[in-house]
């Protein structure tokens, strides 16, 4: 097998939650072109839907749209059988739903707002990689991928995240104890940890771009297309010796 043919993903069954717009979407399409079936998850079915089509139009790969809140383990489990249905099984688990819901300060945040993060950022990659895995580990086969940030790795600023980040360095954290459990059955587990990256939710956030390129020795925000290399490599065989990983791509923002 050529270095080439190890990046391939023909044949192979994936899905992608939060996949309808930003970084899930663009990272799908890409797992489409490598060769990939792709479930496209969202939040609303009609979303999903829509990009689903929308990937097959351009890239021929066969695709389905799921709803799914990934925060219900009910929910969780539908869509999987949703996508072994479709499917036949699952090979490629990409974990990227997630919210950002408050820049306050900590003694003014509530139970409700921290509970919700929490909830959609660390609880449902648990639970995606929980179900993900009783497929996988069956066959002795499979790549899961979570979606981590740069903050799990510092403190941000000058924004305030105390509820945000902590869920990030769980994802790392929760992605290193998966892969070392879950390495004698053949399923990796790695993540990756963007910087600051142009997308609906860094757009929330305007009036703190200056500050932030300003800590960027690259001097440029990522574009979403610059993550789908390392997804995609997670996936494939050319990563078949790597789990438990964490791939931080912040245009070199956490090296102050």
């Amino acid at each position: 097998m050529g270095i080439l043919d190890k990046f391939s993903l023909a044949g192979k069954k994936a899905y992608v939650t939060g996949a309808s717009r930003g970084i899930g979407k663009v990272v799908a399409m890409g797992l489409c072109e490598a060769g990939a079936d792709v479930a496209f998850i969202s939040t609303k079915l009609a979303d999903a839907v829509a990009v689903a089509e929308e990937a097959a139009r351009l890239t021929g790969a066969r695709t389905i749209g799921i709803q799914a809140d990934v925060s219900k383990p009910e929910q969780v489990d539908r869509m999987m059988a949703e996508i072994v249905k479709a499917f036949g099984t699952l090979d490629i688990a990409f974990n990227n739903a997630g919210i950002a819901n408050a820049n306050m300060n900590a003694e003014d945040m509530s139970y409700e707002v921290i509970n919700e993060i929490m909830q959609v950022n660390y609880i449902g990659i648990f639970l995606c990689c929980q179900a993900a895995a009783k497929i996988m580990i069956p066959k002795r086969q499979g790549s899961i991928i979570n979606m981590a940030s740069m903050s799990a790795h510092i403190v941000n600023v000058p924004q305030l995240t105390s509820n945000y980040a902590p869920t990030k360095a769980a994802v790392v954290t929760l992605t290193k104890n998966l892969a070392a459990e879950w390495a004698p059955h053949n399923v990796r587990v790695n993540s990756i940890s963007p910087g600051y990256h142009m997308t609906e939710m860094a757009k929330q956030f305007t009036e703190m771009f200056p500050p932030w390129l300003a800590r960027i020795p690259m001097k440029r925000f990522g574009d979403p297309a610059e993550l789908t290399g390392a997804v995609v490599f997670f996936a494939s065989e050319a990563s078949s010796y790597t789990t438990g990983a964490d791939l931080i791509m912040d245009g070199g923002y956490t090296l102050w």
